[in-house]
């Protein structure tokens, strides 16, 4: 094989690389914007009123927003919450859902897509609490 010819399809590799990285910031980008409306117009709002709930249910559980998430945590446990965030290290951004629970010295965590790409702007207040609600019945069957 001819080294012009290597160097001809590595230069081709390189720049569609290139354009592919361009492509996902894009994408990641426009996601992030999404996200973030997301988090301040439904997703802190419905979390802040499950908490409410779960506290008037006898169950103290705390809303904490660290950056670019909304974290529902249990207060007896800092290892025990679910937490709604963006994952962007992936071709496509896609919002998940996190859990993680701990009984005595097990821990289980878990993480699943929610939604990818340009569905992210359409999830409604009805969608996070779905979400969450699915998530919560292991926090609250003691």
């Amino acid at each position: 094989m001819e080294v012009s010819e290597v160097r001809r399809r590595l230069r081709a590799a390189i720049e569609r690389a290139r354009r592919q990285a361009a492509i996902r910031r894009e994408r990641s980008d426009a996601a992030s914007g999404d996200f973030e409306r997301l988090l301040a117009e439904r997703a802190v709002p419905v979390f802040q009123t499950l908490a409410a709930a779960l506290v008037a249910e006898r169950y103290r559980f705390e809303v904490f927003t660290p950056a670019g998430s909304v974290r529902l945590s249990a207060a007896r446990s800092t290892e025990d919450f679910i937490e709604l965030a963006l994952d962007t290290s992936g071709d496509l951004p896609v919002v998940v859902i996190r859990t993680s629970r701990g009984r005595g010295r097990r821990h289980v965590s878990t993480e699943r897509a929610v939604r990818s790409g340009s569905e992210i702007a359409g999830l409604t207040d009805e969608d996070v609490l779905g979400f969450v609600l699915d998530e919560i019945e292991p926090f609250v069957e003691r």
